[in-house]
């Protein structure tokens, strides 16, 4: 068997590809980049709101093409270019130390903040001013796995396509709705007019998250509001909810981080509705 042809490292493709590192190129392109077998499946099986496959193109080396033929296939099927590719140019695409053999380049996916309140949610996470792409991608694998309809990211939060969110996801990215650069107030506003309960999440909060599910209030539809990293929600915004709740603290830890409340609140939720979700089901 022959050695297969591999990219050139000088294709105007890699090229490409390597602009999209920089958040100007991905927004002007309104493409970006997903590392790694669980991402590119994901990606592969996904299509946006027009009907048409997300990912568009994909370098694998030899190696990651026989190993992962599955994905290939499917990556063929969503009508991707597929390029087999060496270390070298894999190492110049991706965004991590030690790349693992697949990236797609793909189609941004975010939702029209209208049509996620159209489509009534029931559990929502808001991201208002956090900063870390790591936590954003975080964040948006817990709403993933507790079952939240859909995420929002306000103005000022990071870029939900910086390649560290989207490998902080771990493929959540394209499991559930997700509305980019909506100003907080009018998220806010716009899930409260869709009957949405609105519970900013805060460490000095006045509510006790223990309290709120003894009292049977959070089994409606619900939006947590997370905000920054390092300090928190500002009081305009906290004032902007309809309870201020603070994740009780029952051992000697100092505070939880966002990624860790934003589980707890999102499970919280989850639980508390799940009669509701049994008898609409």
């Amino acid at each position: 068997m022959g050695t297969p042809e591999l990219i050139s490292p000088r294709s105007p493709r890699v090229a490409a590809a390597r602009r999209l590192a920089r958040r100007n190129f991905r927004g002007k392109e309104r493409r970006f980049i997903a590392e790694g077998p669980q991402a590119v499946r994901e990606a592969a099986a996904h299509r946006g709101g027009d009907g048409e496959p997300t990912l568009i193109e994909l370098f694998a080396t030899p190696e990651a093409a026989d190993r992962y033929a599955d994905i290939i296939d499917a990556a063929h099927t969503a009508g991707a270019r597929v390029h087999l590719a060496g270390d070298d140019v894999l190492a110049d695409v991706s965004q991590t130390v030690t790349p693992q053999g697949l990236i797609g380049v793909c189609r941004f996916l975010d939702s029209p903040f209208q049509e996620i309140l159209d489509a009534k949610p029931t559990l929502v996470a808001v991201l208002a001013n956090v900063r870390d792409p790591g936590n954003a991608g975080t964040v948006l694998r817990c709403a993933d796995a507790a079952g939240a309809d859909a995420v929002v990211l306000t103005d000022a939060s990071v870029d939900l396509y910086n390649p560290k969110s989207v490998r902080a996801s771990v493929g959540s990215l394209f499991h559930l709705p997700v509305a980019v650069g909506v100003p907080v107030e009018q998220a806010v506003q716009g899930l409260r007019d869709a009957g949405v309960r609105i519970l900013a999440a805060d460490g000095a909060g006045s509510d006790d998250l223990d309290d709120e599910l003894d009292a049977g209030t959070m089994g409606g539809p619900t939006a947590w509001v997370f905000g920054n990293e390092a300090w928190g929600l500002p009081e305009e915004t906290r004032a902007l909810a309809d309870a201020v709740v603070r994740v009780p603290i029952h051992g000697r830890a100092e505070s939880l981080n966002l990624a860790t409340a934003a589980a707890v609140c999102l499970y919280a939720s989850a639980r508390a509705q799940r009669p509701r979700r049994a008898s609409e089901a």
